[in-house]
């Protein structure tokens, strides 16, 4: 059976609401356990570390990974143009990294001296 708008609207409010409730005193509870002790900095109350919460936000992406799908969709797509390459063509894309990157690789796996 499928919910219609009117029910899933107040469930996902809610939920949204649950989530920065325990995420915000998750952070004030760390904060106010480790940051004084460790650098004397003041305690923190609740709507500070939704703050803090929403500056992470700001500065590092999401909260759940930022990275998490975009590096698997690059991964696929270099896994599709790398098989598709003849074996000239990987060769060369690997000298061409070897010269930005250093040696790495089956071919890289040479005397060390």
């Amino acid at each position: 059976m499928r919910l219609n708008r009117v029910v899933k609207i107040p469930i996902f409010a809610f939920l949204g609401v649950l989530f920065f409730t325990v995420f915000g005193y998750v952070v004030m509870s760390l904060w106010n356990w480790l940051m004084p002790s460790l650098f004397g900095l003041h305690r923190v109350g609740f709507w500070q570390a939704l703050g803090l919460l929403v500056l992470c936000k700001i500065l590092f992406g999401s909260i759940h990974g930022r990275h998490g799908g975009s590096d698997r969709r690059w991964r696929r797509r270099m896994m599709e143009r790398w098989e598709k390459m003849t074996p000239e063509e990987r060769e060369k894309f690997r000298q061409s990294m070897r010269g930005r990157c250093g040696p790495f690789g089956p071919a890289a796996a040479g005397p060390k001296g």
